[in-house]
């Protein structure tokens, strides 16, 4: 098994770079008492390794006779430590200046400048978390709305590795007893046990079904939801974006084609990050301007996990209309009726036969705007209520695994239902375990190591 080189003793500047209170730099290793104990004074003269552990201390950091700042030292002994080794914190003033002094100082004395995830690589390998609760540490710090940071902490707590352990020693159950079937076939194996076997797998392929159900609201509270407002000019677009931001972001004028360029903002829709893209009206270019924004708006679109195409209820529907519903009919879409508050023009069966979420509502008042948030929502969760207890699962990585076991297992049972050899249904469960250990890091390698690592900041 690949290991990091632990040996070393790490520091980094763990807080944002820019100006703050408060400024920490963080030393993890065997030799973090060691250093800390040449750099930091107090008062009483006593060591960083004389200090307990858990424990708060105040004094200076020194450079020979030199005083570089006033601050608070925390010591926390390893094994009962985030990286599981001994860790300094140093709580310094939040300047640029005295952070860079200290993180200097520690590397004069021995330190290496740490990796970016380099404190939370060594948690993993120390065992103190398993892949699944490293990643979510990255989730935590990127989260954006309260839904996606419960998300990240449920996973953090372990509750996806839960799950996951609990599927993969089902899935060890199983082949126990297809092994030791295999290993002394005379004994063979009743019709009646193949026939639980089955439906056993199918529980487990039930499991993996149910957190896959998951993978769009877990990524969409991960990453954000992208969505694109698209419809011909003038039909409230801008009107509409500014009434999701209760603010006015587009400018908002009788005049068709006002808006020329796409306008990207992100906005907490009932907890959910949503990218929204206001984009030019769907016509035809008039000259090279519009042109360009009338392509930039149809590459939008095709990248969209959501389409919310606008009609205008004053009007009756046009070609315009007509080719715009024609070219988004097979998308995610919700439809929205706009300018209900004038008098209905507005063939509006001809909306509701091809898109079967429709929301009415006037953007420019606010009315029934609660009723699209609600349809972005339900779109997100299917209609399934997306309570503290939720289990979503975010991460592509392992939405990847748990389809690749998925099908292992479906193989499975197909294997077996056609009775053929039940090495193949071994080999196939095998492998699906190997693909969930993936999930856990129980098999992993540098490179796998490496990417998820790398998206992590200094000092974390």
């Amino acid at each position: 098994m690949w290991q990091d080189n632990l040996q070393d003793t790490i520091v980094a500047i763990s807080t944002a770079p820019g100006e703050g209170g408060i400024g920490i730099v963080r030393l993890s290793g065997k030799e973090a008492l060691t250093v800390a104990g040449k750099i930091f004074l107090s008062p009483d003269k006593k060591k960083p390794a004389q200090f307990k552990s858990y424990t708060i201390h105040y004094g200076k950091i020194v450079d020979q006779y030199k005083v570089i700042d006033e601050v608070i030292l925390t010591v926390m002994r390893g094994p009962k430590s985030y990286t599981r080794q001994d860790v300094v914190e140093i709580n310094c003033h939040g300047g640029m200046l005295p952070l860079r002094q200290i993180l200097d100082l520690t590397l004069k004395h021995g330190c290496r400048l740490a990796c970016p995830g380099e404190f939370t690589k060594r948690a993993f390998l120390n065992g103190r978390l398993d892949l699944a609760q490293a990643e979510a540490v990255i989730d935590i710090i990127r989260a954006k709305t309260d839904s996606a940071l419960k998300i990240s902490l449920a996973q953090l707590s372990g509750k996806l590795s839960f799950q996951i352990n609990k599927i993969r020693q089902e899935l060890l159950g199983i082949l126990v007893s297809l092994e030791a079937s295999i290993d002394f076939p005379e004994e063979g194996i009743p019709e009646q046990d193949l026939t639980k076997t089955s439906l056993r797998l199918t529980a487990i392929d039930n499991q993996l079904n149910a957190l896959l159900s998951s993978a769009l609201g877990g990524r969409v509270l991960r990453d954000g939801l992208h969505a694109v407002i698209c419809g011909k000019p003038n039909v409230g677009k801008s009107s509409l974006l500014n009434a999701l931001l209760k603010k006015e972001r587009s400018i908002v004028t009788p005049v068709a084609g006002t808006t020329r360029d796409t306008i990207e903002e992100v906005i907490d829709i009932k907890g959910i990050p949503v990218r929204i893209v206001d984009t030019a009206g769907i016509l035809k270019p008039r000259n090279l301007i519009e042109q360009k924004a009338v392509k930039l708006a149809r590459g939008q679109m095709s990248l969209a996990d959501l389409i919310i195409v606008l009609f205008d209820s004053s009007r009756k529907l046009d070609q315009k209309d007509l080719k715009l519903i024609k070219a988004v009919k097979n998308k995610k879409v919700i439809a929205v009726i706009n300018k209900i508050d004038l008098k209905a023009r507005i063939e509006k069966d001809e909306i509701t036969k091809v898109f079967p979420k429709v929301v009415r509502l006037a953007a420019k008042s606010g009315k029934n705007l609660n009723f699209l948030e609600d349809a972005i929502y339900d779109f997100v969760y299917q209609g399934k209520l997306a309570g503290p207890e939720s289990m979503l699962v975010s991460n592509l990585r392992h939405i990847q695994a748990l389809r690749d076991a998925q099908k292992l297992i479906s193989q499975a049972r197909v294997i077996l239902a056609d009775k053929l050899p039940l090495e193949l249904v071994s080999q196939n469960l095998k492998d699906a375990c190997v693909d969930l250990d993936k999930i856990l890091g129980k098999d992993f390698s540098a490179d796998l190591l490496a990417r998820i690592f790398a998206d992590f900041c200094i000092g974390k």
